[in-house]
């Protein structure tokens, strides 16, 4: 898996097993410009062919304690609608306007369409989404700009409402976990 780089938003996703385990993990921070920038970076220095994208989701559509892979994603802020333009479009970039698909590689999990932005959803996207993040399209865009395969999957911490802040902590391990077995068997 040489050719395979982890990128995760924060270390409390990870609760440091992955490093118990010897796995490199680069940490993001939270929100687009800091998953774009980190990801970016990552390609340019590890010249990986494949970026794996671990990390929590909110959702009111999959329980809470699911893995999902990520089939596609959207943004959930970008609103420039008062310009005619959709919720989610981004005007005038030929390349990935709304969505970014991407292929499927956990067929055992439940795939769904993660919806990301620079806020902690607590209620409905303005898109149509199942699960929520808040770093996954800027790195999926980064991504397929250099021409290089992404794969994301999410823990469900919780419900996107609002006592999301709560059980997104009280989640953190048992996702963590999750995610390690599950990156664990790709080997």
């Amino acid at each position: 898996m040489s050719d395979v780089a982890l990128i995760m938003a924060l270390p409390n996703e990870s609760k440091g097993l992955f490093e118990q385990a010897g796995i490199q993990v680069h940490y993001s921070g939270i929100g687009k410009v800091n998953a774009a920038f980190k990801a970016f970076e990552v390609i340019q220095k590890t010249g990986c062919k494949t970026l794996i994208n671990l990390g929590t989701a909110g959702s009111t559509y999959f329980d809470k304690h699911e893995l999902v892979e990520v089939s596609q994603f959207v943004q959930r802020d970008m609103d420039v609608s008062p310009l005619g333009f959709a919720v989610g479009f981004t005007p005038f970039d030929t390349m990935h306007p709304a969505e970014i698909h991407l292929e499927r590689y956990f067929e055992h999990l439940p795939s769904g369409i993660c919806g990301t932005g620079d806020s902690f959803e607590t209620g409905t996207p303005k898109v149509p989404c199942q699960l929520v993040d808040m770093e996954g399209y800027a790195i999926a865009k980064v991504c397929k700009k250099l021409r290089v395969r992404i794969l994301s999957v999410k823990y469900i911490t919780d419900g996107a409402n609002d006592t999301a802040h709560l059980d997104w902590e009280e989640n953190l391990l048992l996702g963590a976990q999750k995610l390690l077995s599950l990156y664990q068997g790709l080997k």
